[in-house]
């Protein structure tokens, strides 16, 4: 995991969705599911809420919604974030 995060720009929320969507493209290009990737975002959700401190408003707010969400919501939430990942790739 944390091999991933140092391969992601966090200086920016801008940043953060160009690298994220950069990651879903390049899984999609070796044949990972949808499902799959929504998993793993979900867990890598968990993961950077615990650890990437919430210094972006940005940040702050989606750390805010992981820790209220119940699992189920929280998957809604990582494959919403996939979306707009891959949007701005």
């Amino acid at each position: 995991m944390n091999e991933i995060l140092q391969k992601m720009d966090l200086s920016s929320w801008k940043s953060w969705k160009h690298s994220l969507g950069l990651a879903v493209e390049f899984a999609e290009e070796l044949g990972v599911s949808q499902q799959t990737i929504n998993g793993f975002a979900a867990q890598f959700g968990t993961y950077l809420t615990n650890t990437i401190p919430a210094e972006m408003p940005e940040n702050k707010a989606v750390k805010e919604l992981w820790e209220i969400a119940s699992p189920e919501e929280q998957k809604s939430i990582a494959a919403c974030m996939v979306k707009l990942a891959k949007k701005n790739a």
